[in-house]
């Protein structure tokens, strides 16, 4: 099948970056694309104290667009995260999954919220606009079973194993990753959840600054299940799209094979 990665700097203007998103989806769709990925918060990014004000209700106008263009060119969208409405004060960082009928067939609200403080480098506290999710998410398609996450998830393998144990060969991980953060964690991490979990990892990411002082780092890619990063996005924004193969995790579970060699009577996932 063929995968299309959108990377994509989004701003504070909601139509700007829907206008950006629907053309890359044409691209992917020229291109014969069967799915398309887009990053973290790709239909607004601004100062944290104005998010909230931007968050709309699943059936809003950003999943109502690009359901109608899954219809329009039968082909998956994966939607990276959007802000949905929460409690009023604040929102929910959430990922939905649309089928090529048009239907919200999967709807995941992150679980890790980015609250760190590394001096000098990158402060951030997701927590006070965002409300943590409580579901580890699978959704069934016609090519198999795929998983959900976002961003700084990524640092908590359990949550990619859960996936991986309940039969996900797909793993979505739209980012806006900060550039520090990014250059030294981003690659390895993404391709040691591949390597750990057998499964292709495709990882759409936000570029370039939105903000004053927060830059992000790009590099979208999409990695196989044995680490190799078959796909990177160039230094721009744009639609990626590439090949997967996914017959070659029959191969990579057959040669390796990790899931059955598990010690579950000394250690388990709970």
């Amino acid at each position: 099948m063929k995968i299309g990665v959108i990377q994509i700097n989004s701003i504070d203007h909601k139509n700007t970056n829907m206008k950006k998103i629907i053309k890359y989806i044409e691209e992917a769709k020229a291109e014969g694309a069967d799915l398309v990925s887009m990053p973290e918060y790709v239909n607004h990014l601004s100062e944290d104290e104005h998010k909230v004000a931007y968050a709309e209700e699943i059936e809003g106008e950003t999943i109502s667009m690009l359901a109608a263009k899954a219809r329009e060119h039968r082909m998956y969208i994966h939607c990276g995260s959007i802000l949905e409405e929460g409690d009023g004060e604040k929102a929910y960082n959430t990922s939905v999954l649309i089928n090529p009928q048009g239907n919200v067939i999967a709807k995941y609200r992150k679980l890790h919220l980015f609250d760190i403080e590394i001096e000098g480098r990158v402060s951030a506290k997701e927590s006070d606009t965002i409300i943590p999710g409580d579901h580890v998410v699978c959704a069934n398609t016609s090519f198999g079973k795929v998983g959900l996450t976002i961003c700084y998830d990524l640092r908590f393998p359990e949550l990619y194993r859960q996936l991986a144990l309940r039969g996900a060969s797909i793993i979505f991980v739209p980012a806006a990753i900060t550039m520090y953060t990014g250059m030294n964690h981003w690659e390895v991490l993404l391709r040691a959840r591949a390597i750990e979990n057998q499964c292709f990892i495709i990882a759409p990411g936000q570029i370039g600054s939105h903000i004053p002082n927060r830059i992000h780092y790009g590099n979208s890619m999409v990695i196989d299940p044995f680490g190799t990063v078959i796909s990177r996005s160039p230094e721009k924004e744009g639609v990626t799209v590439t090949n997967i193969d996914l017959k070659h995790i029959e191969e990579v579970r057959k040669n390796i094979p990790c899931f059955s060699q598990r010690r579950t009577d000394i250690y388990s996932i709970r």
